[in-house]
């Protein structure tokens, strides 16, 4: 079974054969957790596809509010892309140097500001190595662009939201974070949060959706599987997801878009905000 949507994905043969078209803008969009002793600026300054420009994850966020990497407002948000030199009819393709992990937050992010044109490299930098495709430590300094942005509220879901869901569960979380966290058998990356899920969850880890050897999305059927295993019978069901930060989350959206269901909402606080504070119920 391929999948239904697929203009959220493009390949390396595509991209290379487009990275010359001035329309076509390519972000790197790594990030790594805490304690992972890595940094996606220093990486990206050594090395990345050419032409590229860095969509820094903790760079594009609220600076007001003391979560990590929380959506900005829609005005900063637009200044940003500017800078990057993206324009409202530019295509976007993002990317990451653990395969699909971390792009799919900026996928996310662009959509959900109201930008549609943007695709996922699938396998991201490690497939183009793998492929022997070219790479440069060259920074451009990219023409200002012209970008515009909408409140993102249609696919960003905040605590109260959530909370509320809890009641009426309206809609089924899907936790993205590793079974053992999920469990509350192991730690959270960041200190002060409290172990275990929201009550009515389930757990689908990021693993189970991506080919370990290519680092490529698993195929439709695969995803479904996957899907079926956690517990997801109906794809087309009301679902949000969330994780650690907001930022696996969107790996499962993607899935879930390409499969059928273009209107996933991510959970922004995710664990970060419901496992530290003291109103929020939690299972384990």
């Amino acid at each position: 079974m391929t999948y239904v949507n697929l203009d959220a994905l493009v390949e390396t043969d595509w991209l290379a054969a487009n990275l010359s078209d001035p329309k076509v803008k390519v972000l790197d969009s790594s990030y790594h957790l805490p304690g992972t002793g890595r940094d996606a600026e220093t990486e990206f300054s050594d090395r990345h596809i050419p032409g590229a420009m860095l969509f820094d994850i903790e760079d594009v966020r609220d600076r007001d509010i003391p979560l990590p990497h929380m959506l900005p407002s829609a005005e900063q948000f637009a200044a940003q892309m500017s800078t990057l030199g993206i324009n409202d009819d530019d295509f976007v393709v993002v990317y990451d140097v653990h395969g699909v992990q971390t792009a799919p937050r900026a996928w996310w992010t662009l959509r959900a500001f109201g930008h549609d044109k943007v695709a996922v490299l699938n396998g991201g930098l490690p497939k183009w190595l793998a492929e022997l495709r070219p790479v440069s430590d060259d920074i451009l300094d990219r023409e200002k662009g012209k970008f515009s942005a909408n409140n993102p509220t249609p696919l960003v879901r905040n605590v109260d939201q959530m909370l509320s869901n809890q009641e009426t569960r309206e809609a089924l979380v899907i936790d993205a974070r590793p079974a053992g966290r999920f469990n509350g058998i192991d730690p959270e990356p960041r200190t002060g949060l409290r172990p275990g899920r929201m009550p009515g969850s389930v757990s689908l880890p990021i693993n189970l959706l991506i080919d370990p050897t290519t680092k490529t999305l698993l195929p439709a059927d695969e995803i479904r599987a996957a899907l079926a295993g956690a517990g997801v019978d109906d794809t087309d069901q009301p679902m949000i997801t969330s994780c650690g930060s907001g930022v696996a989350a969107c790996v499962v959206s993607l899935g879930l878009y390409l499969i059928g269901n273009k209107n996933v909402p991510v959970y922004d606080g995710s664990w970060s905000e419901w496992g530290a504070r003291e109103d929020t119920p939690i299972e384990l």
